[in-house]
Formats: structure tokens, C-alpha cells, sequence
């Protein structure tokens, strides 16, 4: 036990080396850009993980608030390049781009800005009873897009796959670099996933999104986010990744109704062995 204990801690220590040394007093920024609750397993190595997450604002922001554009039927889109180095290290790069409506100049696809996320996972020769890996993401956006232009996140990543049921628990913590939201410090915003495999190729689930307020002093429920999510999983090929959902932010602040989809292909580079062969298992997401 104080083995596994010291592995544990070690693993959490090697990770926050790459925390940023000036990480000060994070909002949670790009909510609605990248929704997905993250599996323990990483890509593999010499493989390539390339997805777009689509995601439509049926009931959003309709109005300029803090100078940030509003939502309402905006189509966000985000383009994630996830690279595995060694079994238990990999690097996702985000692209984030969003499609305003109407006819004003701040109309038609922009640019919003770009993310970083090294992550690290606990080798299977830990022989750990659960799936455990450590996200951190790092990035900026413009500041018509959001409060706050840079931000970063540390997210835990905690899952385990029970006969037919997949459970998964990301307690996300966020902390704003530079903008509005500075002063709050760090804020909770756990993540979860339980699904249910209805046959070799499809699982229905529920994801759920919250952004708690700081952790030292959570926000009033009424200022709160609770993102419940009943999703679908499509696992046609190892290769490639899919996942569909509907989400009603049940605490009836920001974005209400949100429509997303997520569809990924996996690379494999190295000579001699194809994508889905044994040992390029893909991850769990």
C-alpha cells in the first residue's frame, strides 16, 4: 500500500512540473467549445489522434454581456490534435473557431483561439483498480469570445469500466491567468460520465458539466452551471471515435440548449502495424 500510495504521488508531483510559474488568482473559459468528459487512456505512442467537436447553441446568450459576443445559434467548432509520445505521456493542441449568426460585423467564422494540454496516465504495470491519468491545458482566446483571455486547468481524470457499465469522474479545477475573473482564484468544475453498453457497438449514457464557482466559496445555485448531457456512443472501428448529445443546462444560467457531436480518427505511424492492431488500443474518451 504506501508503494502505491508513493506511485500516486508521484505521479501528481511530475505533472504539476508543468504548471505554469505564473499561475496567479481561472474562469471557466470555452465551455462550449470542447465538450467531453476525458477517459484515463492516452493515445498511443507513434499514433496521432485527430477529432472535431461540433457544437450548436439552440438557446444560448442573446446579448452582449461583459463584452463577450453572444451564443445564441452560434456553431462552434474545434479542431483537437492529440500526439502520444510514450505509454504514459501525450500532447493535445485545440484550435477553437466559432460561427456567429446574423449580419453584423462580428457575423460569419472567426477565429477564438488556440490551447495546449499535456497529459500523463498511471503505467498498467501500476496494476491500479481504477484508470487514472492527470490533464493539464493551458490557452488563449479573444476577448470578445470570453472574460477571460488566458486560462488554465488541471483536471484529474478518474474512470472504470464494470462488466457493461463505464463510469468516469474528471474534478476539474480552473484558474483565469489574465482577464475578468483574476481575482476568483481557483474554481470547481467536475465532470462526469456513466454509460451503459447496449451492444458491441453502441452505449448510451449521461454527461454531466458543472462550474461550481471558486473553490473556497461556491457560487449560489442560481449563478451556477449544471450541464446534464444524455449522450450516444458509436464504437464502429478502433479507429475512429463518435459521440453525440444533447445537454439543458438545468441551473438556467448561460447557454440553456446545446447540441454537440464529436467525431475522431485515429493515425498510426508506425512501419508495419495498423491502427487497431494489438497494442494501439484507442482511448477511452
Amino acid at each position: 500500500m504506501r508503494s502505491l500510495l508513493s506511485r500516486i504521488l508521484f505521479l501528481i508531483l511530475a505533472t504539476l512540473v508543468f504548471v505554469p510559474l505564473v499561475a496567479a488568482p481561472l474562469a471557466c473559459a470555452q465551455d462550449n467549445y470542447e465538450i467531453q468528459v476525458y477517459g484515463s487512456d492516452l493515445v498511443p505512442p507513434a499514433s496521432t489522434m485527430v477529432e472535431i467537436h461540433s457544437n450548436f447553441t439552440v438557446d444560448g446568450q442573446k446579448s452582449v454581456v461583459n463584452g463577450v459576443l453572444p451564443s445564441n445559434h452560434a456553431e462552434h467548432e474545434t479542431l483537437e490534435i492529440t500526439e502520444g509520445f510514450t505509454k504514459w505521456f501525450e500532447v493535445g493542441f485545440y484550435v477553437f473557431s466559432s460561427i456567429q449568426p446574423g449580419a453584423s460585423p462580428d457575423s460569419g467564422w472567426q477565429w477564438v483561439g488556440d490551447h495546449i494540454r499535456p497529459r500523463i496516465a498511471a503505467p498498467e504495470s501500476w496494476h491500479l483498480p481504477v484508470g487514472l491519468s492527470l490533464s493539464q491545458e493551458i490557452g488563449y482566446q479573444r476577448r470578445k469570445f470570453a472574460e477571460d483571455s488566458w486560462d488554465y486547468e488541471l483536471r484529474p481524470i478518474i474512470d472504470r469500466k464494470l462488466g457493461r457499465w463505464y463510469l468516469d469522474f474528471n474534478p476539474a479545477f480552473d484558474r483565469s491567468l489574465h482577464g475578468a475573473n483574476v481575482g476568483k482564484g481557483w474554481e470547481f468544475s467536475p465532470n462526469v460520465k456513466v454509460s451503459f453498453d447496449f451492444t458491441k457497438r453502441i452505449a448510451g449514457g449521461i454527461e454531466y458539466y458543472g462550474a461550481l464557482g471558486p473553490v473556497s466559496d461556491f457560487d449560489p445555485i442560481n449563478q451556477q452551471s449544471q450541464q446534464i448531457f444524455p449522450t450516444i456512443d458509436l464504437n464502429v472501428s478502433p479507429d475512429w471515435e463518435f459521440n453525440f448529445g444533447v445537454g439543458v443546462d438545468v441551473s438556467n444560467t448561460g447557454d440553456h440548449v446545446i447540441v454537440k457531436g464529436i467525431v475522431g480518427r485515429r493515425f498510426t505511424w508506425k512501419r508495419g502495424q495498423k491502427s487497431g492492431e494489438p497494442g494501439v488500443t484507442p482511448p477511452t474518451k
